[in-house]
């Protein structure tokens, strides 16, 4: 069994009758939601808050039933995915363009489950490139900041086009190898003009889960 298979699936062992459930997005999530819409079949009675459209069409799909995150006060657990961790729990999360949704997600949730196989998990987060949400509007000089901050940024672009989040932004990816102070940066780019949200997911983890060969590696984080 693939791990990412292992990692999705285990994670699913978390969710319980009546829950809210965060549902994250990307290729490891996605057997999360495989396993889960074979137990909303068999009579498991949830309700899930999508992080994407590519999501939700999956959930659509496989009659797992969505609500609003308007519409709820909290979320009892979140299962997400994580393009890198590092040994302190910092991860950078967006390769797939959800960050916006999954950080929002991520703050009203009791819980917080990442999934990954074991490729993702190093010493220091960087080598990954950072995903930066931005607003269109100048997103020129945006970049010409960020260069200028010798943070190598590249905008993101997809089919010959620019990429757009579903919020109607664009994202800009980080070059940096490392990132040696994560909260230094992560302030930094909060409050830039122009951004909207950066991939740096600190302090918000609970458990990890990562699917290591033919096993699965649990962290208890908080």
């Amino acid at each position: 069994m693939k791990e990412k298979q292992l990692a999705g699936e285990e994670a699913v062992h978390y969710i319980k009758e009546g829950m809210t459930v965060g549902l994250g997005t990307g290729s490891t999530v996605y057997y999360s939601l495989m396993k889960l819409g074979e137990l909303v079949k068999n009579g498991l009675k949830i309700k899930g808050v999508s992080t994407s459209k590519s999501t939700t069409a999956l959930c659509e799909q496989l009659g797992i039933p969505l609500i609003s995150i308007n519409e709820v006060n909290r979320i009892d657990v979140t299962i997400d995915g994580v393009d890198e961790v590092d040994h302190k729990f910092n991860g950078i999360k967006g390769g797939g363009g959800a960050l916006l949704f999954e950080k929002v997600v991520a703050s009203i949730s009791d819980k917080v489950i990442w999934v990954s196989d074991s490729s993702k998990v190093s010493q220091s987060i960087g080598h990954f490139p950072l995903p930066v949400e931005i607003v269109p509007f100048g997103y020129v000089h945006v970049l010409r900041t960020l260069e200028n901050h010798n943070l190598n940024p590249q905008l993101r672009v997809k089919q010959n086009e620019i990429y757009k989040t579903d919020s109607g932004n664009y994202i800009v990816d980080l070059h940096l190898k490392e990132i040696e102070n994560v909260e230094q940066l992560s302030s930094f780019l909060k409050n830039m003009t122009g951004v909207v949200e950066h991939g740096l997911f600190l302090n918000v983890v609970d458990t990890l889960i990562v699917g290591d060969h033919d096993r699965v590696n649990i962290t208890i984080v908080k």
